[in-house]
């Protein structure tokens, strides 16, 4: 017999320090490829856009103009005093220079403005045979100390190219610096929830181990052209595996830790833990994975992408906590919680001490119509301010936050020159109405100048070459400089007035460009808008009614998430108009921060209210929703605080859509998490009733809950130790 139990022992060690073994391989083999996933990814908008947007159509047409791919450096000088014209002769000499630098095709200028106080060059660089941050980083540094007559001012890379190189720039090292500070202020989090130094670095390896495997499976996705990857995709992947490996680890240590009071055996509490945790789990990591592939029928590539990824990252965060933490916890046995190991009492149980979470009930319990009528108000306060958001958009100059060497050419140019110069709107007609077009185009307001293109690139029918236009599968290229920044609201209305006007002339006439792309995609990410949100709710709303067995629950808890989503949002537009002083939000950030705070605010609930129909089952509605707000307490807002912890490392990237999307999770989830969940649903729930479980509110409640009714609330007790769900 003993023989036996030897063999089972070993066998168990053995099988756990294999799992163990595999999952540090994975870690091996996927750590280092987090840092190629530079390699798969892109931040070039026009990428993020589908095939069928008028933006991408006359892009593909305007690379039949080129002989390569190019986006345009501007090069840019301000004086305080105005130059004369024979100067200007003077600034010809660093166009030599520029042309020197490596990825650069041609160099058009010097341009000098109408006010002689600025002068301009345009650098094409070729993007099929460089890298556009390694070559504006060589433009930056051939104008950094040029001397002669620009002396005494300072030279700025600007336009496309410099702007998309202040992107790269900074997104560049972030990753690193994300993560370290990411399980930072995790394991700050962990070592005071659990009073040791061994178990943080168990749950945190766990979360590792999770973000490695993710990262090896999307490479090879994005490597195949299955996904398209970018910076903010990535960003989003590191924090959200973290805080949702972390979130269910707390959860299953919880659980075992509660186990190990009631049973000597490691392996007989991990396995009961194991049981009783797998289901609340495996509900939030489904529920939050199909949430986030809702983002599949998104228009835009971006999202559209961002649902797998994501997904992929919450598979294996569920995975990693139910395969790798087990098998850490019984290889180190109770030693995994030194110096607090929880000890074999069979008394401890439920007949500990009040805690605080004791108090939360009974408070609820006393006047729960009230405590869900004020909650609610308090919401709805905040909620208010959800139409003073304006995410509309924000100029591409403005997403750096910080230094940008692009955001200052930008001024420059802004101040001398058409804004809307180096990125100019691409118009293609055919050639029968490219003459009504010009003339169209150039009478339109907040239209600069507008060329036809020649075959060398330069305008056409312009002296001394008289150049043709160059006519490719019977279409013309006109370029139009508008008058207001490339990036700008007023830019965007005077595209939006060029295609209605121009396909009045000829509907297929294409309007393409840097702004038209800004355009399109804002325009995309609004309609993303408004199916994806209720997609999300019914999606939701379905796997409640599933998991709870109930319809009228699951209502209201989707009504409390969308009131606590109104919230979040509320407060954000408060923050940013006034606090932190944004001229906007990319139009994609509502639909980010609804996402996230549906999927993962969600969970906290159906980890209450799962712990709650169990217990309802036993003790009836009343005392079961009293003692899971009791029990989860503890965890669910270690869990909550953890994720909302992890969310706001996002704001290291010095991003504005980044910062925003950090803000309105972080906050919004410990609204879910300390008020929603707290108060607000279990005040609910008190004041309806058993017939909260309608229409299947007869089976569930037990047949003796009205004996129950007299009998002191669980809520009167709370463990010794946190328990799980």
């Amino acid at each position: 017999m003993k023989s036996s139990t030897k063999s089972r022992v070993t066998l168990r060690i053995v099988i756990s320090v294999l799992v163990v073994l595999g999952w540090l391989a994975v870690t091996g083999v996927g750590g280092p490829t987090f840092g190629k996933l530079s390699e798969v990814s892109s931040n070039d908008q026009a990428t993020f856009l589908p095939a069928t947007a008028e933006s991408t159509l006359a892009g593909e047409w305007t690379a039949r103009f080129n002989e390569s791919d190019q986006i345009p450096a501007l090069i840019v000088a301000g004086f305080d005093e105005p130059f004369t014209e024979q100067q200007i002769g003077e600034f010809a000499p660093l166009a030599e220079e520029l042309s020197q630098v490596d990825g650069v095709d041609q160099v058009i200028g010097p341009i000098p403005s109408e006010d002689l106080l600025a002068v301009q060059y345009v650098a094409l660089i070729d993007t099929e045979n460089a890298e556009i941050p390694t070559t504006v980083d060589a433009l930056r540094e051939a104008v950094a100390d040029v001397g002669g007559p620009f002396a005494d001012t300072k030279l700025h890379v600007t336009g496309p190219a410099g702007l998309t190189a202040d992107l790269a720039s900074a997104f560049e090292g972030i990753d690193g610096l994300l993560l370290a500070v990411a399980l930072g202020v995790v394991l700050v989090i962990l070592i005071v929830v659990y009073r040791s130094i061994l178990l943080p670095l168990l749950v945190m390896l766990t979360s590792i181990a999770a973000l490695c495997a993710s990262i090896l499976v999307i490479y090879f996705m994005a490597d195949a052209g299955w996904i398209q990857l970018n910076g903010q995709s990535q960003g989003i992947l590191s924090i959200l595996v973290i805080g949702a490996a972390t979130d269910y680890a707390l959860l299953l240590v919880a659980r075992h830790r509660e186990e190990l009071t009631q049973t000597q055996s490691v392996w007989a509490a991990i396995k009961t833990a194991w049981k009783g945790s797998f289901g609340a789990i495996t509900a939030s990591a489904s529920t939050v994975a199909i949430a986030l592939l809702c983002l599949l029928v998104s228009d835009l590539n971006s999202n559209r992408s961002l649902g797998p990824i994501a997904a992929t990252g919450i598979v294996f965060a569920w995975v990693a906590a139910l395969t790798l933490l087990p098998a850490l916890l019984y290889v180190f046995g109770r030693a995994a919680f030194w110096p607090a190991r929880p000890k074999y009492d069979p008394a401890v149980g439920e007949a500990q001490a009040r805690g605080i979470w004791s108090r939360i009930a009974r408070g609820v319990e006393g006047r729960p119509r009230t405590v869900w009528i004020v909650t609610a108000l308090l919401l709805l306060l905040g909620a208010a301010w959800v139409p003073t958001l304006k995410a509309e958009g924000v100029p591409q100059s403005e997403l750096i936050l910080g230094a940008s060497d692009a955001k200052d050419g930008q001024a420059v140019l802004g101040d001398h020159f058409d804004a809307g110069t180096g990125s100019p709107t691409a118009v293609i007609v055919p050639e029968g109405e490219a003459e009504a077009a010009l003339e169209v185009i150039t009478s339109t307001e907040g239209v600069g100048s507008a060329t036809i293109t020649a075959a060398s690139g330069a305008p056409a029918g312009i002296p001394p070459m008289n150049e043709p236009a160059k006519v490719v599968d019977g279409r013309v290229y006109i370029q139009a400089t508008l008058e207001d920044p490339a990036d700008s609201a007023e830019a965007e209305a005077t595209v939006v007035q060029l295609r209605e006007d121009l396909h009045a002339l000829d509907d297929s006439i294409l309007v393409g460009g840097t702004t038209a792309t800004a355009l399109d995609t804002n325009n995309t990410a609004q309609r993303d808008l408004v199916i994806i949100i209720p997609l999300v709710l019914v999606v939701v709303l379905l796997i409640l009614i599933v998991l709870l067995r109930s319809i009228l629950l699951p209502l209201i808890l989707i009504g409390a998430t969308v009131l606590s989503f109104g919230t979040a949002m509320g407060t954000a537009a408060l923050v940013f108009n006034h606090l932190f002083k944004f001229p906007g939000a990319d139009a994609s950030v509502p639909l980010y921060g609804f996402v996230f705070l549906v999927a993962l605010g969600i969970d906290y609930t159906i980890f209450l209210m799962t712990r709650a129909r169990e217990e309802t089952l036993r003790i009836g509605t009343r005392a079961g929703v009293l003692k899971s707000l009791t029990v989860t307490g503890g965890v669910i807002t270690s869990a909550g605080i953890v994720l909302a912890a992890t969310f706001a490392a996002l704001a290291v990237i010095p991003l504005m859509f980044m910062i925003q999307l950090a803000f309105i999770v972080a906050y919004g989830v410990l609204i879910d998490t300390l008020i929603v969940r707290t108060l607000l649903i279990p005040g609910l729930v008190l004041d309806i009733g058993p017939k909260v479980w309608w229409p299947f509110h007869k089976r569930i409640e037990p047949k003796h809950a009205d004996a129950l009714a007299d009998v002191p609330p669980p809520a009167d007790v709370e463990p010794k130790h946190a328990v799980g769900v």
